[in-house]
């Protein structure tokens, strides 16, 4: 690993750490490609960011989960689809080349904040239902039926393995849309799951050779301690500025990335 490369990976640890601790992500998937583009290999961007999303997803969910934010309940649903749906997406990858799964997860991180942002009136309505939290959380869970989170953790596990993520930047806004949880709650929630849907794709990579562990190293060593920040200033804001963050800071990374791709 060249210095610049060093550099360049303790920056992004921080960066990204933040910003997973502060929106419910392991943080792999936004590593990816800004990774790719300080000159690391598309497949060992896509699967080195992996190992360290492991300790900072779980520090973060345990700053969420002190203040009561992580429905148990889906994570008990979700994890025995989520698990193998994550394997097999990973094993896919030794057959799938990098270039394409780095432009891929641009195409999706662009996708999910423009539709943040699109439906933000709806989402917003969060923020006032907050003041009847016994009514809310009871449609929250008349949403979030077996049936819809088996589907929501197994198609973002496999898509987590695909891409080489932990799956938080597709868990957390569609545990908003599809299962209607508030905005604190779905980033805390999709926090437990990724630091679990990591493991099984970090070991599929790593026996795959696709691991650089000094990468790893420089890139976790930044990003944990960033990413218990981030939670911290996530559980002081208030939802509707939380959800208008989210949306903008996905939406320009997504489009940064791709025009500089091409």
């Amino acid at each position: 690993m060249t210095t610049d490369v060093f550099v360049g990976a303790v920056l992004i640890g921080i960066g990204v750490g933040f910003l997973s601790g502060a929106f419910g992500k392991g943080g792999s998937a936004i590593a990816t490609p800004l990774l790719h583009l300080v000159g690391v290999p598309a497949i060992v961007a896509i699967a080195s960011p992996l190992p360290a999303a492991v300790p900072s997803s779980w520090l973060a969910s345990r700053t969420y989960a002190r203040a009561g934010n992580v429905d148990r309940r889906v994570v008990r649903v979700g994890l025995p689809i989520g698990l193998p749906a994550t394997v097999v997406g990973a094993l896919l990858t030794r057959w799938i080349p990098g270039e394409p799964l780095v432009l891929v997860t641009d195409v999706v991180i662009l996708a999910f904040g423009l539709r943040i942002l699109l439906t933000r009136r709806a989402d917003q309505d969060v923020s006032r239902r907050q003041q009847f939290a016994c009514d809310e959380r009871a449609a929250a869970d008349a949403r979030a039926s077996t049936a819809r989170i088996l589907a929501v953790v197994g198609i973002v596990g496999f898509v987590s393995g695909l891409l080489g993520n932990s799956g938080g930047f597709l868990l957390a806004p569609l545990f908003i849309a599809v299962l209607g949880m508030p905005i604190h709650h779905a980033f805390g929630t999709s926090l437990v799951l990724a630091t679990f849907l990591a493991v099984p794709g970090a070991l599929v990579h790593w026996w795959l050779g696709h691991i650089d562990w000094s990468l790893t190293l420089a890139f976790g060593l930044a990003a944990v301690p960033a990413a218990l920040v981030g939670a911290q200033v996530a559980l002081r804001t208030r939802d509707r500025s939380l959800t208008l963050a989210y949306g903008v800071g996905l939406s320009t990374l997504g489009g940064g990335l791709l025009a500089l791709a091409h």
